[in-house]
Parts: structure tokens; C-alpha cells; sequence
């Protein structure tokens, strides 16, 4: 008899993800998912949207993190995000009170190539 290992799927709800911590593969706080953006016509988590720098929730600048360059750790309870904190402060972002069209795929194919993950449209 043979058995085959499968990875468990991760299912979580939205409101366990949002104000989750992002680190880096070096450990470094990144900061905290905000919202979760959906495209509702694929059925796909789109984006993470990533608050980052401030104090006291003034001042954040927001990322649109490809959801797909996420990786949950669940072990320690945060996303790991392999971008070094330094390229992340040249990253595209938005004001809280000025957001993009999520549903721009030019703006969604250049947030992809900066973090190096295909659109998830294409995959």
C-alpha cells in the first residue's frame, strides 16, 4: 500500500490575514497587511495591501503586494515577503487617501514585475 503526502491547503479567513505582520526572509518587520483586494471575477485574493513606515498610523505609505509573493509561515505567524527592506522603500505605493485602480493590469503587470512574480491573471 502506498500513500502519498499532500500539503495541506491553507484556507483562512479574511479577517485572520488582515493586520497579519510581514517580515523579510532576513527577518526584518516589512509591516502589516491592511486589506485584502479581490478579483471578484477570477476568485482570486489580488493583492495584499501592505502598510508600511509612520508612527501611530499616520503617515503609512501602502503597497499593493501580488498576493502570490507572499508566503504564509505559519509556524510563526506572520507572511514572509523576500524583498529587502531597503528596495521596499523604493517600491511603488500609494497615499491611504489616493488608491489605485486595482483593475488597471498595467498598473497590476508593473507591481508583478517589481516583486517578481507573474500576474496572477496569466497563471
Amino acid at each position: 500500500m502506498t500513500t502519498t503526502q499532500t500539503r495541506p491547503q491553507q484556507v483562512l479567513s479574511a479577517s485572520t490575514l488582515i493586520g497579519g505582520d510581514v517580515q523579510n526572509s532576513q527577518g526584518e518587520n516589512l509591516g502589516s497587511i491592511k486589506e485584502l483586494m479581490l478579483d471578484v471575477d477570477l476568485g482570486r485574493v489580488a493583492y495584499a495591501v501592505l502598510s508600511f513606515g509612520g508612527f501611530l498610523g499616520m503617515g503609512d505609505k501602502l503597497f499593493a503586494i501580488p498576493f502570490g509573493a507572499l508566503r504564509l509561515n505559519a509556524e510563526k505567524e506572520h507572511f514572509t515577503l523576500d524583498v529587502p527592506k531597503e528596495r521596499l522603500k523604493d517600491a511603488p505605493g500609494f497615499d491611504k487617501d489616493d488608491w489605485p485602480s486595482a483593475a488597471d493590469r498595467t498598473w497590476g503587470r508593473e507591481i508583478h514585475t517589481f516583486y517578481g512574480v507573474e500576474p496572477y491573471w496569466g497563471v
